[in-house]
């Protein structure tokens, strides 16, 4: 593992002599899920599974702007009159390779799981997620999964439903994540939990949208050279400093970890 990972338990372990333990920092850290925790589109990833693993053209031709629940709702069924049953999607779900560092990133995770509440907002579906994290070894870390509905109907077709509705322009006609995260923020603050900083790490357009809700306190975390990223370049051209929270873009998850793991050094 990469050696920044190391020593954090030592160094808190000697602070300071009062006997009573000090409330640890609390972080709220918040997963996309597609080409950010693991390394493929999860969707086009499903097309293994259809004959030839291709879809017909005309299957393809539905697709629509904004409307990708929508799409994927048609693909799903095409793939059931195919015979994909769910072994088959079990199997591509769970062999999905996870992005460059993200096992460290998670070993890191799993060591510090006081200091970090962890979400998770897809715009994928459940069973995929589930599948591939319970694979990775990781679906304990998650607090709190947000995704597309889907299961499993009488004819043993994966079925999808969409999340839920919202008023954001910017975003798929079923998934705000921006609504997601606040909602889920206002929801925890009325129970009692207070982040110090929230960490966003993501890919897609629909992660700039809930990113830029993010406060000045707040750190996000763009995948470099993909659409988040690009978006928040060039939102900083255009709107200088309107773009409130820290960007720190990766190519390894490993870079994510560092930084938390500095944070955490500083806290001790």
């Amino acid at each position: 593992m990469n050696g920044c990972f190391e020593g954090v338990g030592l160094r808190c372990l000697f602070k300071g002599v009062s006997t009573a333990a000090p409330k640890p920092p609390r972080y709220l850290l918040v997963f996309d899920f597609d080409e950010t925790i693991i390394n493929e589109n999860s969707d086009d990833s499903v097309i293994k599974a259809a004959p030839g693993q291709a879809l017909p053209e005309h299957i393809r031709q539905t697709f629509r702007d904004g409307f990708y629940n929508e799409y994927m709702q048609r693909v799903f069924e095409y793939l059931g009159d195919q015979g994909v049953k769910m072994l088959n999607y079990k199997t591509v779900y769970e062999n999905i390779p996870l992005s460059p560092g993200m096992p460290e990133l998670f070993q890191f995770l799993s060591k510090n799981q006081d200091q970090f509440e962890i979400i998770l907002l897809s715009d994928a579906n459940m069973f995929g997620i589930e599948c591939s994290l319970r694979a990775a070894g990781v679906y304990s870390l998650f607090r709190k999964i947000f995704s597309n509905p889907s299961g499993f109907d009488k004819r043993g077709y994966l079925t999808l439903g969409p999340y839920h509705t919202h008023k954001c322009p910017q975003c798929p006609a079923n998934m705000c994540k921006r609504k997601i995260l606040t909602e889920y923020l206002t929801e925890r603050a009325q129970e009692g939990a207070e982040f110090e900083r929230v960490f966003y790490v993501g890919d897609a357009a629909n992660d700039f949208c809930p990113s830029v809700a993010l406060t000045s306190t707040d750190i996000a975390f763009p995948r470099k050279g993909y659409p988040m990223h690009q978006m928040t370049q060039e939102m900083e051209k255009k709107q200088p400093r309107a773009f409130q929270a820290t960007v720190v873009p990766w190519d390894s998850a490993v870079e994510v970890g560092c930084y938390l793991q500095e944070l955490l050094k500083k806290k001790c």
